[in-house]
């Protein structure tokens, strides 16, 4: 009897087993489905330092958010594409590009001749002024005060190459950082007497700081700073998000993005 109730108990384990392998394999597969769907996927690099246009909201996520975010993801979208996004330093970005490690930069950049030389640009899709950002107490109100001061600019930017012809006219000694809230920080702890950044993003940063304050640097042969997107040499990306780019700016979804990152259109 016993013989008998142990091959029954056997076989009923067997089948309990064989049953759960098989609920195991159709689960895998189904993980699996998804994992091996056709979804293509862009990598995007960008300096999440920026904000409005690329940030990190610390007290709400670590997630990447911002205007460059959103305009990237609706452009891709457009495109049949999902977008990975990676924090990068600024100076970092067109050395990725031309690594291979992100397929396009998205970072409020300035497309310069100098960079044309190692990347390709789509359109310009927004544009800003430069900004003198001081502490309100500095006294420093137009370039000519900025004499023996030291100014401090974002490496790589082209903040940078504006603080050189400033230096022309004016003298000022020049400290770079990888990071804008960098700046801000030397600033306030006296070791920087200014410096320069976008006015859009310098604006971002009056609102949660009010000892800080600016202004605009009027130069009437200065063209505005423009910010497109970078892409390798040659890539057909650039031709493809073009397009879209400027659907989008002719149906208001651009403008769409301003209003909600920027509080109204420029």
């Amino acid at each position: 009897m016993k013989k008998w109730l142990s091959l029954i108990m056997m076989s009923m384990l067997v089948i309990g087993m064989l049953a759960a392998c098989g609920t195991s394999d159709d689960s895998a597969n189904g993980a699996e489905g998804e994992k091996t769907e056709d979804k293509k996927v862009l990598k995007m690099g960008t300096s999440a330092d920026y904000p409005p246009f690329e940030y990190i909201d610390t007290a709400k996520s670590d997630e990447i958010i911002g205007f460059d975010v959103d305009l990237a993801k609706a452009i891709a979208k457009e495109l049949g594409y999902e977008v990975e996004v990676q924090d990068i330093d600024f100076n970092g970005l067109i050395p990725a590009i031309q690594a291979g490690k992100v397929d396009f930069v998205l970072a409020g950049m300035t497309p310069t001749e100098e960079r044309k030389q190692n990347v390709d640009f789509s359109d310009v899709y927004y544009e800003a002024k430069h900004m003198i950002v001081t502490p309100k107490d500095s006294g420093i109100k137009t370039l000519e005060d900025l004499k023996g001061k030291t100014v401090g600019v974002q490496v790589g930017s082209i903040q940078e190459g504006k603080a050189e012809e400033i230096k022309e006219q004016v003298d000022i000694k020049i400290e770079n950082r990888n990071r804008i809230p960098e700046l801000v920080q030397e600033m306030k702890s006296g070791r920087f007497d200014a410096a320069i950044i976008e006015d859009t993003v310098a604006k971002g940063f009056f609102e949660q700081d009010k000892e800080m304050t600016g202004f605009v640097i009027e130069d009437e042969n200065q063209e505005e700073a423009g910010s497109a997107i970078a892409f390798p040499k040659g890539s057909e990306l650039t031709k493809d998000f073009n397009r879209v780019l400027n659907e989008m700016k002719e149906n208001g979804e651009v403008d769409k993005l301003i209003v909600k990152w920027f509080g109204g259109e420029q």
